[in-house]
């Protein structure tokens, strides 16, 4: 991409700064908030899927500094972003990320060996939504002849080790699909936080989180408002999106 083709731009307040292109997929409230519902510690090593130019990667590094954080990126232009993004944020040491495509085995991510994995799948099925004209933005949104949502869920618990943990976010009305492609999988420990756009509407997206291999019964978490009546965000909110703190574990 041409320097024109991109823009600069400042997240967490200025803590991270990203490159990203000008059009296509860009960076989103909804891969801050799945940044900040990854329950990472000190000394974890955490992965990525579909990483895109590292806006989920950065901000989650920038809140929890004491983590190593990998990717995996299938488009190759987005790599070469995700890689110059790393550098200019001076995080070099313990964050990377690798062209692959998640269905396969990928040379440099060893499955089984992650401590959380975390991903923003693409929420829409091809075949059932409009395709976006811009290639960036429908391989970022739309099933289209690459992984399905059942095929996310596998990499996601593909990649932890036992007892490890996954966190993704969707859109709600796929929430069945994602709890059978859990359960076919053996995860456990399920934990459903509703994300509402305005009090009293109904709620768009969900984050999952849950534990590979874990027995433990599902639970459906209060849930999050985003918006007060007139448009802004709620305070505690606004301390995930402008100041990188983490939403409840």
């Amino acid at each position: 991409m041409t320097p024109t083709e991109l823009t600069c731009d400042a997240l967490l307040g200025g803590l991270v700064r990203i490159e990203q292109p000008r059009k296509g997929q860009r960076a989103s409230a909804d891969a801050v908030m799945l940044a900040a519902a990854v329950p990472a510690r000190p000394g974890m090593r955490v992965l990525e899927l579909g990483c895109g130019t590292g806006v989920g990667m950065l901000c989650l590094a920038a809140r929890q500094p004491d983590i190593a954080v990998d990717g995996i990126e299938i488009q190759e232009d987005l790599v070469s972003l995700c890689t110059r993004n790393i550098a200019a944020n001076k995080m070099e040491g313990r964050l990377r990320v690798v062209a692959g495509d998640i269905r396969k085995r990928i040379a440099g991510i060893t499955p089984n060996t992650y401590d959380q994995v975390f991903a923003n799948p693409p929420y829409f099925d091809a075949s059932r939504h409009r395709i976006s004209p811009h290639a960036g933005r429908a391989t970022a949104r739309h099933e289209n002849g690459e992984a399905d949502l059942g095929q996310w869920v596998a990499a996601l618990l593909r990649h932890a080790r036992p007892g490890g943990g996954i966190t993704l976010i969707h859109r709600s009305e796929r929430l069945p699909e994602l709890l059978d492609a859990l359960m076919a999988k053996k995860a456990g420990a399920i934990r459903i936080t509703p994300l509402w756009s305005r009090a009293g509407e109904p709620a768009k997206r969900v984050i999952l989180r849950a534990i590979k291999g874990s027995k433990a019964p599902l639970t459906l978490e209060p849930g999050i408002v985003l918006h007060r009546p007139d448009g802004s965000y709620f305070p505690e909110v606004d301390a995930v999106l402008r100041s990188g703190a983490a939403l409840p574990a």
